[in-house]
């Protein structure tokens, strides 16, 4: 695309002596190639009718043998159909490029760290935590094809009101400090629902007049175990194998959805950092002491006032988020920053990273916060039901394995995981999302399956061919119409990953695969491949179509099989 630019910039320099930055869409097929609009940029410039500069730049571009035909439509488009002879030279650069097609470099030499997921110890993981942990994996796959240096992290809760109501109902249920009695003979996955029960029983407590008191007073012991390096005591050792249970629980899940962090941040290490600091900064007047708490004045920036340490003088989640973001910039000097979170703390953060902007600007204009809608299940007041008002994240991939196996008979993981990937991948981020199980495993329908299935059919294919698919091809013959369908189509991936990791939206990834994959069934269902005279062409055709797919489904985060 970038070369058409070029080239009309060129002619537009030539017969009117004007720069120009000359933007390229797709028509429909029937209208061309490309079309661009850039008549009616100059028209204004020009004081000419749009229609009468574009029939001049017609003339001049079809003497450029790039192109088979140039037309003018509309009120001053311009249509382009490529010769067969420029698509075939970028047929063949794809085949002596194919380790790099498509590669951006939009995040070339850049330090990139992506936070996302973040879960809290002493709970069990939600929807909420499926959802994010694969759109942040996605987004980052996407600037580490732009040339960024990634770094994955995770942040999540182990400090804080939430463990102490946990470890309330813990010490409940064990009938005092009596970390011998905790259930250690239990799986990854009912111990930690064993805690989650246990959270429950704390968080009724808390309710409660009486033990309320007694919560808060856990919460202090709970941070008073960091301060003295406590590992002895019956309380710490209750804390500590929990605590421990949590993460080997996370890591499980995320291995199941294929997800790997280079780091962990607890709360227990960014909230030291972020009560000094604030502490510090409210000297410096950018906090403000308020009913005896500190908090961060918003409202001069249009934003709303948070509470940043509480009356008992304990950081809130906003100081530990400074801390947060301190520890980053210290661990990493980012150029970027990605936090990727549901879109209902959008004002939080928003106040959190102006806050910082006050006394650290360089971290604070590097930080971006994508944001993405609930997950949504179709039918889950039935399972919420079945699972007492909280659907767990492991969850929605038992739903999904279910469905599959009642459907095929067997389950398979690598299906499974790119069943629910491009499930909830293929939708824009921000609104919510309603995810269906039985529709996602579809292999016939838009879904993670059938492209999975397209690509295993492509590469069946050519095991069945000679080996020389990878080769260049001359380019001196003509393409037939199904030909010249798919290998357009084909063109359009360095286009669609340019749109995608510009805005970080991974659903244009997999709309375009979805119509690569449609577009690759047309073309088999009309040209044979195998002792045909046209198997040289077509072989490539097929090996280039399999090159594209596999590299977007490994965007997505979705397995790519041999054979299904």
């Amino acid at each position: 695309m970038e070369n058409i630019s070029n080239t009309i910039e060129v002619a537009v320099k030539g017969l009117f002596n004007i720069d120009v930055e000359v933007s390229l869409t797709r028509p429909e097929p029937k209208f061309g190639d490309y079309a661009t609009n850039v008549a009616m940029q100059l028209a204004k410039q020009l004081k000419q009718n749009p229609r009468d500069i574009a029939a001049k730049l017609v003339v001049e571009l079809k003497k450029n043998k790039s192109f088979s035909a140039v037309e003018v439509a509309g009120a001053g488009f311009i249509n382009f159909r490529l010769s067969d002879t420029n698509l075939l030279n970028d047929l063949n650069y794809i085949l002596t490029h194919s380790d790099s097609y498509g590669l951006s470099q939009a995040y070339a030499n850049k330090v990139v760290v992506t936070e996302f997921s973040d879960p809290n110890a002493f709970k069990v993981l939600h929807v909420g935590h499926l959802y994010t942990s694969i759109v942040g994996d996605a987004v980052s796959n996407l600037v580490e094809f732009a040339g960024g240096q990634v770094h994955r992290v995770n942040f999540g809760g182990d400090v804080g009101l939430h463990v102490a109501k946990c470890m309330w109902g813990i010490i409940n249920r064990l009938g005092g400090e009596k970390p011998a009695k905790l259930p250690t003979d239990l799986s990854i996955r009912d111990r930690m629902q064993w805690v989650a029960d246990s959270y429950v029983e704390g968080n009724k407590a808390y309710e409660n007049e009486t033990t309320r008191p007694e919560i808060v007073e856990i919460n202090k012991r709970i941070y008073a175990i960091y301060e003295t390096d406590d590992k002895t005591s019956d309380f710490a050792k209750i804390y500590w194998d929990c605590r421990s249970w949590s993460y080997d629980y996370f890591d499980d899940f995320y291995e199941r959805i294929g997800v790997k962090f280079e780091k962990y941040y607890p709360e227990s290490t960014t909230a030291p950092l972020g009560l000094e600091t604030v502490l510090e900064q409210t000297k410096q007047g950018v906090y403000e002491k308020s009913d005896g708490a500190i908090v961060f004045n918003g409202e001069p920036y249009g934003l709303h006032t948070r509470v940043f340490i509480n009356s008992n003088g304990l950081p809130t989640y906003e100081a530990k988020d400074v801390g947060l973001i301190q520890l980053k910039w210290q661990d990493y000097h980012f150029d970027k920053s990605l936090i990727i979170t549901g879109n209902d703390i959008i004002d939080y953060m928003k106040v959190v990273v102006k806050s910082i902007e006050q006394f650290a600007p360089q971290p604070a204009q590097r930080t971006q916060h994508i944001t993405h809608g609930m997950l949504k299940l179709a039918g889950a007041v039935k399972m919420a039901s079945r699972l007492g008002n909280f659907l767990k994240a492991e969850d929605v991939l038992d739903t999904v394995e279910a469905f599959q196996k009642e459907s095929q008979g067997k389950t398979d993981q690598d299906t499974v995981l790119g069943a629910v990937r491009y499930a909830l991948l293929k939708n824009r981020l921000g609104p919510d999302v309603i995810f269906e199980p039985e529709t996602s495993v579809n292999a016939q329908g838009n879904s993670g399956p059938y492209l999975q299935y397209s690509l295993a059919r492509a590469k069946s294919i050519l095991r069945k061919l000679p080996n020389d698919h990878a080769g260049e091809l001359l380019t001196n013959q003509d393409l037939d119409e199904s030909e010249r369908a798919i290998l357009t189509k084909i063109l359009e991936f360095p286009d669609v990953v340019q749109a995608a990791t510009q805005d970080l939206t991974p659903h244009l990834i997999c709309n375009y695969l979805y119509e690569l994959a449609q577009s690759f069934n047309r073309f088999y269902e009309k040209s044979k491949v195998q002792a045909d005279p046209r198997e040289a062409l077509r072989a490539r055709l097929v090996y280039a179509y399999s090159i594209v797919l596999e590299r977007g489904l490994t965007i997505l985060g979705i397995p790519t099989p041999e054979k299904m």
